[in-house]
């Protein structure tokens, strides 16, 4: 009986094709980027928590977040590569077929927001934007106790707090699947992108 001869042995590697990558980092989250982001979402879980308990801190929180939407805005022009919006377009018109194929686990590899982390960023800023502005109005004298601003900031602020959970689920769920730590790199600034050896 005649052996043949491993992998090793004609120079070949015994690695399976995925595993035949190395993988780096790459600058993706500038600073002002990632502190963006962490103060939203302390300013959101404040904002959650406080309203009718603690109303002049609920609405110190309310304008800190239409300040933190107005800079990014400013920012997803001005910012750096992938801070820029420059791509938003294009990636919500792939969002439908970029769900339906997550549905087998195909997640495709991007380095900034994957279509589905587009479309979940569109829909958290265009809430907050009328949860914060119809909050702002309520305390007017022209709209204060007008129910279809207040309904409106009641339902808006729901609606933010349901996509925040959808926005972390998505988070965990696309860690997973692409075996990254997707909450590191937004601390980090960094993310991982793999060389093909």
């Amino acid at each position: 009986m005649i052996e043949e001869a491993g992998p090793e042995a004609r120079g070949e590697s015994s690695r399976t094709p995925a595993d035949r990558t190395t993988s780096r980092t790459v600058a993706v989250w500038d600073l002002p980027l990632r502190l963006w982001h962490w103060a939203l979402a302390a300013g959101i879980l404040a904002a959650w928590f406080t309203p009718t308990v603690h109303d002049g801190f609920h609405r110190i929180v309310g304008y800190t977040v239409i300040g933190l939407l107005a800079f990014r805005l400013v920012w997803g022009f001005r910012g750096s590569r992938y801070s820029r919006f420059r791509m938003v377009g294009v990636r919500l018109r792939a969002a439908p077929r970029y769900l339906w194929n997550l549905r087998r686990g195909i997640t495709g590899r991007y380095i900034g927001l994957n279509p589905a982390g587009t479309l979940m960023l569109v829909a958290l800023l265009a809430s907050l934007a009328v949860s914060t502005i119809t909050g702002a109005m309520s305390v007017t004298v022209t709209f204060f106790g007008v129910w279809w601003v207040e309904d409106t900031h009641h339902y808006s602020s729901d609606a933010v707090i349901v996509l925040v959970v959808l926005h972390v689920l998505g988070v965990l769920l696309m860690g997973l699947l692409q075996r990254e730590n997707l909450i590191r790199a937004m601390i980090t600034g960094r993310k991982r992108i793999r060389n093909r050896l």
